[in-house]
C-alpha cells in the first residue's frame, strides 16, 4: 500500500465535507493536487471510493470501509503521538473533553482547574464543541469525554448526569419583557430573534417551534455570544440563551426564565463506555462525577 497519512487524512475530510473542495481546503492543498491524491489512492486499492457529481462527492462501498479503517488508523496515530508528546512535556497523561457552552460558561473552568491542581502529571485537551457535535466525535472515538445537554439524542452512549441549566430569554431594558417576570415560548415566536448559529440549542428551539406550526423570526444569527448580546442591547431583538451563558454576558440586559417545562435542562457527562476510558480519563469522569451537585 502506497498512499500515507496525508491522503488518509485529505480522503476522511473530503467525505466528511462532501467534495474535494472541502477536503483540499481542509489540507491545505491545490484542488489539482488533492484530487491526483485520491485518483492514486483508487489505483493502489483498485477500487473507486468516491461517485462524483455535480453537488460533490458520494462515498461507494469501497470508500465507507476505508472511512472505517481510516479512523481507526488515525486515532491509533493520534494516541500514540498525545503519549509521546506526554514525555517530552514530563507529563503522564492527557485527557481529551468536548463540553458543550453552558457547561464551559458555568462549573467546567473551576473543576477543571481543580482537578489539575490536584493530578500535577495529568493534561485537558478540552474544546467547545454543540452538543450534536460532542455525540458525534464521541461515537466516532475523536475525545474521551464529552459533556452535552439532553435536548441531543445520545444514541449508544453511557451517560451521568452532572447538572441542571435553564434556558432563558435575554431582552434589552426597554423591550416590552423587561416588566415581566418569566416569558412562554408562544410570546418569544411573536419577536424578532437575535440568535447563535449552528448549535444544538438553536435545532431544539426549532423543533419546539414546528410542534406549533411556527418557525422562530431570525433577524440576524451570529456565532458569538457577546455579538448577539450587542444587538439585543440596541434593541434588534430578543435571544435565548442557557442560564449559565447568559450570566456570562457583560451587558445590561434583562434575563428572564423561559416558562416552559422543556426548557429545564439536564446536562449530562458522556462516553463510549466508562469501564473502557484510560486511567487519565477515568480520573477525570470520577472527578467530575464526586464533585459536581
Amino acid at each position: 500500500m502506497r498512499f500515507d497519512l496525508t491522503d488518509l487524512r485529505l480522503f476522511l475530510s473530503v467525505v466528511e465535507g462532501g467534495s474535494l473542495t472541502h477536503g483540499a481546503r481542509a489540507m491545505h492543498l491545490a484542488l489539482a493536487s488533492a484530487s491526483e491524491r485520491i485518483s492514486g489512492m483508487e489505483e493502489v486499492l483498485g477500487a473507486p471510493l468516491l461517485e462524483r457529481n455535480r453537488r460533490g462527492v458520494r462515498v461507494t462501498p469501497a470508500g465507507e470501509a476505508l472511512v472505517r479503517h481510516g479512523r481507526s488508523i488515525l486515532e491509533q496515530v493520534e494516541q500514540m503521538h498525545g503519549e509521546l508528546r506526554t514525555y517530552a512535556t514530563g507529563l503522564k497523561g492527557r485527557v481529551r473533553l468536548l463540553s458543550n457552552t453552558a457547561a464551559m460558561a458555568g462549573f467546567l473552568p473551576h473543576h477543571l482547574c481543580r482537578f489539575l491542581a490536584a493530578h500535577r502529571d495529568l493534561s485537558v485537551d478540552v474544546e467547545e464543541r454543540p452538543s450534536i457535535e460532542i455525540v458525534q466525535a464521541l461515537l466516532n472515538k475523536r475525545t474521551d469525554l464529552g459533556i452535552v445537554s439532553d435536548v441531543t439524542d445520545f444514541g449508544a452512549l453511557q451517560s451521568h448526569l452532572l447538572a441542571n441549566d435553564q434556558l432563558v430569554v435575554v431582552a434589552s431594558r426597554s423591550h416590552r419583557f423587561a416588566r415581566r417576570s418569566s416569558v412562554t415560548f408562544a410570546d418569544v415566536l411573536a419577536e424578532p430573534i437575535v440568535g447563535m448559529a449552528d448549535t444544538a440549542i438553536t435545532m431544539h428551539l426549532a423543533e419546539r417551534a414546528s410542534r406549533l406550526g411556527r418557525q422562530l423570526d431570525y433577524r440576524i444569527q451570529l456565532r458569538n455570544t457577546e455579538h448577539v448580546a450587542m444587538h439585543v442591547e440596541a434593541g434588534i431583538g430578543i435571544s435565548i440563551f442557557s442560564d449559565a451563558v447568559a450570566k456570562t454576558l457583560r451587558r445590561d440586559l434583562v434575563i428572564l426564565p423561559l416558562a416552559e417545562t422543556w426548557a429545564a435542562r439536564r446536562l449530562y457527562l458522556c462516553a463510549r463506555d466508562f469501564t473502557a476510558l484510560t486511567p487519565h480519563a477515568h480520573l477525570l469522569a470520577k472527578e467530575l462525577l464526586e464533585r459536581l451537585p
